[in-house]
């Protein structure tokens, strides 16, 4: 938006946005979620503790071994608790950020800066890996099955009540010191994404100068898509490590009950050790196809669902 002008509507919802951000994260997840189970088996198919998952090339070949040996169930493993978890972590991000947005605006009165941008991003981010670390636990797990194992989980329910019974309530918690330095990633996305917005609907100001429209109604879905990539790309490459962290440290113990990582520490020596820095990097390509064309459609989604309700309240 220009120097100088209100922030747009918005700003102060609350329920339209987690309903938006719910609707955007259900629309992503049913879209790419093959690519996420690809990702998952890169991340951990390098690490010392597992072994019993195929070889895989690249991205191309590991979609379709998996579609040879596995079906489209292996395909969608883990898609409830991905259903699940991406529709409530983004409809409580988009609730939780703005909210944030709102406290800082009422305390400021003013256009809000990078700085709060960031770190309304970082709180949303904190609160929301609290409340959903126990569903991407499932989720990766059930996505790193493989028809070889003795004892898989048979879905979602059943995962969480066998962690429970053999593993104890701390185990849904495996993760989350990555996961909570992972708030840096949705930290920088909505940072650049709000900026990058505002820097297009400026110069699109510009060039539309003497129309009565409104800053909300200067960009498309097209501008929204590109302003989604752009933002994503560039909290991909800054955070992705962590992600790698993460994928190994909730793998399933062995048949021991033995973790394969103690903890994040222990992930970082061994894969600095045996795999170098490309470790760390293990599936971003994979990443970078679903996710790119993920936050797109998010963010999509979201700006005209926000706009729906935004000419329903208008009509009201």
């Amino acid at each position: 938006m220009p120097p100088g002008t209100s922030p747009p509507p918005t700003e102060t919802w609350t329920w339209e946005n987690a309903v938006a951000g719910a609707t955007a994260g259900f629309a992503t997840v049913a879209t790419f979620h093959p690519l996420d189970v690809v990702r998952t088996r890169f991340q951990v198919s390098g690490g010392r503790g597992l072994s019993d998952l195929p070889p895989y090339r690249n991205t191309g070949h590991a979609v379709y071994t998996i579609a040879r040996s596995e079906g489209l169930r292996g395909l969608y493993a883990g898609f409830y608790p991905a259903v699940l978890g991406s529709t409530v972590s983004w409809g409580l991000y988009f609730y939780f950020y703005n909210r944030a947005k709102q406290r800082y605006l009422q305390e400021k009165d003013v256009q809000l800066r990078p700085f709060d941008h960031l770190a309304s991003a970082a709180e949303a981010g904190a609160l929301v890996c609290l409340f959903t670390n126990p569903i991407w636990l499932v989720k990766t797990r059930m996505q790193l099955q493989t028809p070889g194992h003795t004892s898989s989980y048979s879905g979602f329910s059943d995962a969480l009540r066998t962690i429970l019974k053999e593993e104890g309530w701390r185990a849904l918690y495996r993760g989350i010191g990555p996961g909570l330095l992972l708030v840096t990633h949705g930290a920088i996305q909505f940072t650049a994404y709000e900026e990058l917005r505002k820097a297009m609907i400026f110069a699109r100001s510009k060039q539309t100068r003497g129309d009565d429209k409104g800053s909300e109604d200067l960009l498309n879905s097209v501008d929204y898509a590109a302003l989604g990539a752009g933002s994503k790309l560039s909290a991909i490459l800054l955070t992705y490590p962590y992600q790698v962290i993460r994928a190994r440290l909730q793998q399933r113990p062995g048949s021991d009950g033995i973790p394969k990582y103690s903890d994040s520490w222990h992930v970082v020596k061994e894969t600095a050790r045996y795999e170098g820095v490309r470790g760390f990097y293990r599936g971003i390509t994979s990443n970078l196809l679903k996710n790119l064309p993920a936050a797109s459609v998010t963010f999509v989604v979201y700006e005209n669902v926000i706009k729906l309700f935004r000419a329903a309240k208008e009509k009201t």
